[in-house]
């Protein structure tokens, strides 16, 4: 499928061809549920933990008579069921990330750079190159194509004066090629991709 090529400043530099077997897959929400389930699990600390009965400081000598107190016969105050004592069944340190196979990984890519297509949500420009790293500029052309909320998708590396702008606008964001993923993809509202991210991706996903 073609599609059309545009610069920063909103003015036509031609056209490209959109590889079918990326950009014109069908919707697929079930795949890119288990692949945003799968980022999001992967980048969770799992430092939660609380003191269990083991992790209390205290005597553990019995406080009270076996009989005649008038309470229940309990040991040591480290129980969980006094104020100070340890938690009973509380979260522990651990990993939250699991195993998703690597043709689902990218299957999920695909449908969500598909998707953006399929919503007209997809914009091809000739590179991302600016001058100066000036964010009123670059404010100012992003206004131009109708811009509120986008990724940014370039080639091997980013262009570093376009990178220092964008990064002082909020709900915009930039990666190279290599760092494109379905969770950035579908958190911004539109997806603009430079010609050599194009080729980047490609590769990626033959």
């Amino acid at each position: 499928m073609k599609a059309d090529v545009i610069t920063l400043d909103n003015k036509k530099a031609g056209q490209v061809e959109l590889d079918e077997a990326i950009f014109g897959l069908a919707a697929r929400a079930d795949i890119l549920h288990r692949v945003v389930n799968w980022q999001l699990a992967k980048r969770r600390a799992g430092t939660h933990a609380v003191k269990f009965r083991s992790d209390i400081a205290g005597t553990t000598a019995k406080f009270g008579r076996q009989k005649g107190g008038g309470r229940a016969r309990h040991g040591n105050r480290k129980a969980n069921i006094f104020v100070g004592g340890g938690r009973a069944f509380g979260p522990i340190p651990r990993d939250h990330g699991h195993k998703l196979p690597k043709k689902v990984r990218k299957l999920g890519l695909k449908t969500a750079l598909s998707a953006k297509q399929s919503d007209g949500k997809l914009i091809i420009v000739e590179d991302l190159a600016l001058k100066e790293a000036k964010t009123a500029a670059l404010t100012k052309k992003l206004g131009g194509l109708g811009l509120n909320s986008a990724l940014f998708i370039d080639g091997q590396d980013v262009d570093q004066n376009f990178r220092r702008a964008v990064s002082n606008i909020p709900n915009m964001d930039v990666l190279p090629s290599q760092g494109a993923n379905v969770y950035d993809i579908l958190r911004r509202d539109v997806l603009v991709v430079t010609k050599a991210g194009l080729e980047k991706l490609g590769e990626r996903l033959k």
